[in-house]
């Protein structure tokens, strides 16, 4: 089993935290197919999230955010590449004044690319 362990200190608080951390697990049972529960505490919120080949936690709080994640002998070949992706992301956001804000940013930009390709496919199915 191959491990990712991520930490990351932040300065949104935990609200603004949660509020980003809910997003990302909508996001990630929309757009990786993953199984997302959420647990809301006092000091401390944790998104559990699973997957055929991947599962692990993603613990928030006022100032951190801590993410483990377990993948399979498939996803683990690429754990590199993975780890590298979160990271860079993570980092993006948590350098904008507004990350919540960046994220859905992000996210309709990824649409907006996709949707042409989407189209052009399209249109060669019809023309064969």
């Amino acid at each position: 089993m191959h491990e990712i362990r991520i930490s990351r200190e932040h300065s949104l608080g935990l609200a603004h935290a949660r509020k980003l951390a809910l997003r990302w697990a909508e996001t990630a049972e929309e757009k990786l197919g993953m199984e997302c529960t959420y647990e809301e505490g006092k000091t401390q919120d944790v998104v559990s999230f699973s997957r055929a080949g991947a599962n692990g936690e993603l613990k928030v709080t006022q100032d951190r955010f801590e993410l483990e994640a377990r993948l399979g002998f498939l996803l683990g070949a690429f754990r590199e590449r993975i780890e590298g992706e979160i990271v860079k992301n993570l980092d993006l956001l948590l350098a904008h004044k507004e990350p919540l804000k960046a994220f859905d940013d992000a996210l309709a930009k990824r649409a907006a690319h996709k949707k042409p390709a989407a189209a052009a496919k399209k249109a060669a199915k019809k023309k064969a």
